[in-house]
């Protein structure tokens, strides 16, 4: 007889933006089996497990599905330490790796470098979608993984040269390792013209591969060309690419950076509503005002702080700010950051008031953005989650507590098409969360970034009890690949 689970007398925010109500949720094997009020679930219902049950009082508590963390760099990360407690700790069931152009398929190599690298440099070893499926199931990781292709991985892998466009026969190339991917299950496209092994793209390259994704049903999510003086056109260029190859558009971790930018969500939230009420588009947001990514002297503009996550070259640095090193050096910062390369470093580029707009528009999706392999990871890493109800929905009362559940549930599983996850509703997988509405919080720093968050009491991923907040991780391991849904 399987045995159930019933999660008895709490708060249910089931992820669909509805109001909250109390109630019962009984779980079952991997699915959700009966949501009801107190005590209502039917006695016919019940009585198909017997005694073979165990009750859990969550009065006081919410009860929600597991958070799906949407922009994630998790993809070695689930392979390499698939306990992924930064992740499953702050009640993340499900995440969405392969973003900002950088996947591990298709390339092999032993020696990635930035901005691949930011990925570790250990599993660079599947040529194909479906082994990399296949090694995550394998893996058995804590957490559920669904996958994006880079678009910066397809280059690296099929040019020689990336200082132009694609050739035709590259591009081809290309869309043939997409469409194999695509057949495999995944997600969708995703491109990081940002970074300068991308950036010599060209608007027929973007929406050849855009339209190879479009073709299975796919995504497109992008890393946009430009997040500072530039964002309104590359803004319009993300846009035309999905438009012109018929595929919805996430654009990733939305932010005006850089201090000549602050405030300038007042400009890019009413392009980006124009621009829905032609094409689908979404967006992802991490609530911090600091990002994270490779060290790159162009974004050293000596006015923002930059706090260094890791240096090859000097180890022992990670944790000190720019400006400190290059005082003691007695160089300028760009000259230091020079000193410092290859590295990874958090940049204070962005100002609250920018943040919370992102996140408070209906559009967005709460993403971590998190760097697995950083000696010192931002703390968005371990503490996105618990921030945003800790920070923008208890302290700030800048969301409902439904509207922040469904930007981390519902609102993410439909956008990235993953199929009966997201939801507390009969019939979907058992990806669910118990958390303490008045004690949830994130407690990583940047001085100390690996910390548990408090107040993420249980967590069930495919219906297996996997974390406990006295506990923590029970040593359970239920996640696997999960694909693309395919519409009938």
């Amino acid at each position: 007889m399987t045995r159930a689970t019933l999660l008895r007398n709490g708060l249910i925010v089931d992820g669909d933006n509805r109001p909250a109500r109390r109630g019962d949720v009984l779980l079952a094997g991997e699915r959700i089996v009966a949501l009801a009020a107190p005590g209502q679930i039917a006695p016919e219902v019940m009585a198909q497990f017997g005694q073979a049950f165990d009750e859990i009082d969550c009065s006081g508590k919410v009860i929600a599905p597991g958070f799906i963390d949407v922009h994630t760099h998790d993809d070695g990360a689930v392979l390499d330490a698939p306990a992924m407690l930064p992740k499953l700790s702050q009640g993340v069931t499900t995440v969405v790796v392969g973003n900002c152009g950088l996947s591990l398929v298709p390339l092999v190599t032993q020696e990635p470098v930035a901005p691949l690298a930011l990925l570790g440099r250990q599993q660079f070893r599947f040529p194909g979608m479906a082994g990399y499926a296949q090694a995550v199931d394998a893996a058995r990781p804590s957490v559920n993984v669904a996958a994006l292709v880079g678009h910066t991985t397809l280059r690296m892998h099929h040019m020689a040269h990336l200082d132009r466009p694609a050739q035709a026969d590259e591009l081809a190339a290309m869309v043939k390792d997409l469409e194999e991917a695509m057949a495999a299950g995944a997600l969708g496209l995703s491109s990081g013209v940002f970074y300068q092994e991308a950036y010599a793209a060209d608007q027929a390259e973007l929406t050849a591969l855009a339209c190879a994704a479009a073709r299975s049903g796919g995504i497109y999510a992008t890393h946009i060309r430009d997040e500072l003086a530039g964002i309104l056109p590359a803004l319009q260029e993300a846009a035309l690419t999905a438009r012109q190859a018929g595929l919805p558009l996430v654009l990733s971790h939305h932010k005006c950076a850089g201090p000549a930018n602050w405030g300038r969500t007042r400009e890019t939230l009413p392009l980006i509503e124009q621009l829905a009420r032609e094409q689908d588009i979404g967006m992802d947001v991490y609530p911090y005002t600091a990002g994270s990514t490779v060290l790159r002297e162009d974004l050293v503009d000596g006015v923002i702080d930059i706090l260094i996550t890791g240096s090859q070259p000097h180890p022992e640095l990670a944790g000190r700010y720019l400006a400190d090193i290059a005082r003691v050096w007695e160089l300028t910062q760009q000259e230091a950051c020079r000193r410092l390369m290859p590295g990874g470093a958090c940049y204070f580029q962005m100002r609250e008031d920018d943040v919370e707009r992102v996140i408070a528009h209906p559009l967005s999706m709460i993403g971590s953005d998190g760097l697995p392999h950083d000696e010192r990871p931002h703390p968005r890493l371990w503490g996105t989650f618990p921030r945003v109800l800790a920070c923008y929905w208890r302290e700030k009362g800048l969301l409902p507590l439904e509207q922040a559940v469904h930007k981390m549930t519902g609102l993410s599983a439909r956008r990235f098409k993953l199929d009966q996850r997201g939801l507390l509703k009969p019939g979907f997988y058992a990806d669910v969360l118990v958390f303490d509405p008045a004690r949830v919080r994130d407690l990583a720093t940047f001085e100390n970034p690996i910390q548990f968050s408090a107040g993420i009491e249980r967590v069930w991923v495919n219906g297996v009890l996997s974390y406990t907040e006295d506990g923590r991780a029970t040593g359970a391991r239920a996640g696997r690949f999960v694909r693309r849904a395919v519409s009938s």
